[in-house]
């Protein structure tokens, strides 16, 4: 994933924007990370990247090198997640792949 792609698919929230919420705003919980542009709230997919990205930089690990999916496997990835009923994308929502 580069730094321009969404990481939050519901909000439009991008990989560079979430790197910098961590790095200016430093939140103390992980649930934190929906401060940034609503990042995580939507249909819950990029939930356990935000956590991983969070659980980095508490530990002081250099967060812009944490691996994260392909930017096309990502996307299916959340296409099956929503299509099983784990969640559903607000209006406005990058759209699921058919």
């Amino acid at each position: 994933m580069q730094l321009d792609d969404e990481l939050c698919l519901c909000f439009h929230v991008t990989k560079r924007k979430v790197l910098n919420f961590l790095a200016v705003e430093q939140p103390r919980r992980a649930s934190q990370m929906s401060e940034c542009f609503g990042a995580g709230t939507g249909c819950g997919w990029c939930r356990p990247y935000l956590r991983k990205l969070f659980e980095a930089a508490q530990q002081k690990q250099a967060v812009a090198g944490v691996e994260l999916p392909e930017t096309a496997e990502y996307a299916a990835g959340r296409t099956t997640y929503v299509k099983a009923g784990h969640g559903t994308p607000p209006a406005g929502a990058t759209p699921i792949q058919e």
